[in-house]
């Protein structure tokens, strides 16, 4: 991977946001002490979880009433989202026809508040195939330099802030020639929650340098949470609790950077879906209860009703990490270039789509143009 990715994330709000973000209200942003706690908040970042693991609790009471799991769905906090503005041109949409991909969105708001100012540090892209059950996630690093409707050339991360969770998916599939038309939204709060219902994860802990960090974050993520702060003791593979597990989603130092927390990210999510597996349906249902009020989504109950019969053959066969080339450039601030935009969605359609030929679109051309031009950065 070309370029550095040592930077900051308690970084600067989106461009076109610099003066009003402070003035929000509804979030608590415009008192002294509730910018203290949200500085607090941005130091934890989120990655989502519950889409994953939705399905899996599904799967685990699938002999159960229907009315049963429809009244567990209904806990979700639901919002309806303008289909005709999510940038699917008819082509993608017959390309990708058997490809069912739903926006994870994990934001950096403390509250309740999971629309329009939260930037989302964390995007994942689970892939469903329709024929095979196979599921993919596609990890989209939050620092990279795409085309935001509306708002020119910036950083993916501040498309969620600009226009919630609708122009977040249009970024993605303008700039990715996707296909998205649903989304699930989380805040850290519910991360360590939902892990230490599930009675912690197995995570292999590689390396001492690994260990050094992840006791690092320990500390700030309980400050954060006000759970436990117990330290791990050693490397190896072991069961972490939910602040263990959310302070090594977050480690980002060693080698690989951000790259590599993306991965973790999806470790972590792989790992709570092994757990949920052996959960029984008491526990299950003291998870659902808990855990679904936090979810923030435009996927309805009969939807998801609707995937039962196929759930139990769905299986995470691939993690993919995006773009696959990138480079890092400072403008007015640091971005992750796309190296480039063109060439790393032409990798994507081949590896995620079995798209061998992929051509991409002309969308997809010209903000790639786009991007060269600004930057210089060019195969």
């Amino acid at each position: 991977m070309a370029g550095k990715h040592s930077y900051s994330y308690d970084e600067e709000l989106p461009k076109a946001m610099q003066r009003n973000y402070q003035k929000t209200s509804g979030s608590g942003k415009n008192s002294s002490k509730n910018k203290k706690g949200k500085k607090k908040g941005l130091k934890l970042k989120s990655f989502a979880i519950i889409f994953i693991v939705l399905m899996v609790i599904l799967v685990s009471i699938v002999g159960a009433a229907y009315w049963y799991v429809n009244d567990k769905l209904g806990k979700m906090q639901q919002v309806d989202i303008d289909e005709e503005q999510l940038g699917i041109s008819d082509e993608i949409s017959e390309t990708l026809s058997k490809y069912r991909n739903i926006a994870i969105f994990g934001v950096d708001s403390r509250s309740n508040n999971l629309e329009e100012g939260n930037r989302s540090d964390c995007i994942i892209i689970a892939s469903i195939n329709n024929e095979t059950k196979e599921v993919k996630l596609i990890s989209v690093y939050r620092d990279t330099y795409v085309q935001i409707e509306g708002h020119g050339l910036d950083k993916i991360t501040h498309a969620y802030s600009y226009g919630s969770a609708q122009l977040a998916i249009n970024t993605l599939n303008t700039n990715f020639d996707l296909n998205i038309k649903e989304f699930v939204t989380v805040n850290f709060d519910s991360v360590a929650d939902a892990i230490n219902e599930l009675g912690g994860v197995t995570i292999n802990i590689e390396s001492q340098s690994e260990l050094k960090y992840l006791n690092d974050y320990i500390d700030e993520t309980a400050r954060v949470t006000g759970l436990s702060n117990a330290k791990v003791q050693s490397t190896g593979r072991q069961t972490l609790n939910g602040v263990q597990a959310v302070a090594y989603s977050r480690i980002r130092y060693t080698a690989g950077g951000d790259y590599k927390r993306a991965e973790r990210m999806r470790t972590v999510i792989t790992a709570m879906l092994d757990k949920l597996k052996t959960k029984s349906v008491g526990e299950i249902n003291t998870f659902m209860d808990n855990i679904l009020p936090k979810v923030y989504t435009n996927i309805k109950a009969g939807d998801v009703m609707s995937l039962l019969p196929s759930l139990a053959s769905f299986n995470i066969s691939d993690s993919i990490g995006w773009p696959y080339k990138t480079k890092g450039i400072t403008l007015d601030r640091w971005y992750g270039v796309p190296v480039t935009l063109q060439s790393n969605v032409t990798q994507l359609h081949q590896e995620a789509f079995g798209e061998l030929d992929y051509a991409p679109s002309q969308t997809v051309q010209t903000i790639s143009d786009k991007i060269i031009a600004k930057t210089g950065y060019r195969e």
